[in-house]
């Protein structure tokens, strides 16, 4: 099964990972992203809670306020991919792929593995290593774990991006020098589809730094 990169100005980015909390955001899409299923607002990796794992965030289909946040789906076209790149050269080393199945409401997790295409097509690498249902709306979080330790989750959740966009308007139109402080979330009170992905770093291998970009890939 081959998939097609999307063609999303600034939505796929490396990061390089040393401590903390690193993230890539892209609100407001360029005008090829016609498809909701891909459009990807933010990319998060950081250190869980537990120091021996890495969380990789993938958030989607934003500014979706809460009147119509119950009616946002998961595409089982659509392939979410986090790439690692452990050696430095921009190309993946691993991948974990997040992939919809609509007959049982669950996404299903593979990887981190290594994979047989790189680039713009990729295909289901090995087995799958977790799965989870998607938590509804409103719902308590539902959690999977699978046997290898990596655990997942999926569903809408608060965005937790924070930038005021009408100041930054302001700045590129010359009407203003700098942000307030304090500053005005533009996102506040809309929602994102999350998934989230904690993987323990044995899995991954690298003694150093890291970079991970994020893809959305529909199925041709």
């Amino acid at each position: 099964m081959k998939k097609k990169k999307m063609h999303i100005a600034a939505i796929v980015a490396a990061f390089l990972i040393v401590a903390g909390i690193l993230y890539a955001a892209d609100h407001i899409d360029a005008p090829t992203v016609t498809n909701q299923s891909t459009d990807i607002t933010d990319l998060y990796v950081f250190r869980a809670q537990d120091p021996n794992n890495l969380v990789f965030v993938a958030n989607s289909q934003g500014l979706a306020s809460p009147g119509n946040t119950a009616s946002l789906k998961f595409d089982a076209n659509t392939l979410f991919e986090f790439n690692i790149d452990k050696d430095g050269d921009n190309v993946e080393d691993l991948v974990i792929q997040c992939k919809y199945d609509a007959a049982s409401n669950k996404i299903q997790v593979y990887g981190p593995v290594v994979p047989s295409m790189v680039g713009t097509r990729s295909k289901l690498e090995g087995n799958m290593s977790a799965e989870v249902g998607v938590t509804p709306y409103g719902g308590s979080a539902i959690i999977g774990t699978g046997s290898t330790g990596i655990k997942v989750f999926a569903g809408p959740r608060d965005d937790p991006f924070f930038f005021d966009f009408n100041k930054y308007k302001e700045i590129l139109a010359g009407m203003a020098t700098g942000f307030a402080n304090p500053g005005t979330d533009t996102f506040a009170g809309t929602n994102v589809l999350s998934l989230v992905v904690e993987v323990p770093k044995s899995l991954i291998g690298a003694s150093g730094n890291i970079n991970v970009w994020l893809e959305a890939k529909k199925k041709i």
